[in-house]
């Protein structure tokens, strides 16, 4: 079975020449396997959790939401930032569930962990399979800003997954997670996914 295995070239220099609110950007000065040295340029990212819901017919829960750097209203499954540094990325999947969509799940599972994008990113995204889900309790979490404006809808995985196909659905957890759930069910089962709180050396945690 192929596997990615942990590598670490030498660095000779490093830089941020940008601090935003969540993210930075960092150029490093890197020695390549010729002796050269590459600058090479990436945002440092805290890492994110996704979370497919799955209700009992079948369906998953996406939401409708602007994304200004594509410039388009795309669907996608509820997902959010790591916060603080060594979360536990099952506690961060169930406070995004609870905020975005007030839900909440009696089964959780992981379904894929990714790298978005690596080659200018070290953004590490686990995406989790939530069964069992109900209503939270509670008042809703208000919202702001571009989650103000989303869209909620129930859909079967079936169809998800052909608008991925046809090229329609475009976010990359939905599209990860939409296509590693049927791939679970056409394959060894829900019970053959790692448990939710499996280890995760991209972003290591705490309990």
């Amino acid at each position: 079975m192929l596997q990615d295995i942990a590598e670490e070239w030498q660095v000779t220099a490093t830089s941020t020449p940008f601090t935003g609110n969540k993210t930075s950007v960092r150029t490093d000065e890197v020695v390549m396997p010729d002796g050269t040295t590459a600058k090479r340029d990436y945002q440092v990212h805290p890492g994110s959790v996704a979370v497919v819901a799955l209700d009992e017919a079948g369906r998953v829960l996406v939401l409708s939401q602007y994304r200004h750097p594509v410039r388009q209203k795309l669907w996608e499954i509820p997902a959010g930032l790591l916060d603080v540094p060594g979360e536990n990325p099952l506690h961060a999947a169930q406070r995004e569930l609870y905020e975005e969509a007030h839900v909440k799940a009696g089964d959780w599972r992981v379904l894929a962990d990714v790298y978005t994008t690596p080659g200018g990113c070290d953004e590490a995204v686990r995406i989790f399979l939530a069964r069992d889900i109900s209503e939270a309790e509670g008042e809703r979490f208000e919202v702001s800003e571009e989650e103000a404006d989303m869209e909620f809808a129930r859909v079967p995985l079936a169809e998800l997954v052909r608008g991925v196909l046809a090229g329609n659905l475009h976010n990359n957890c939905l599209v990860v997670g939409v296509l590693a759930l049927q791939a679970t069910l056409s394959g060894d089962g829900v019970d053959a996914l790692r448990p939710a709180d499996a280890p995760w050396p991209a972003r290591p945690f705490t309990a």
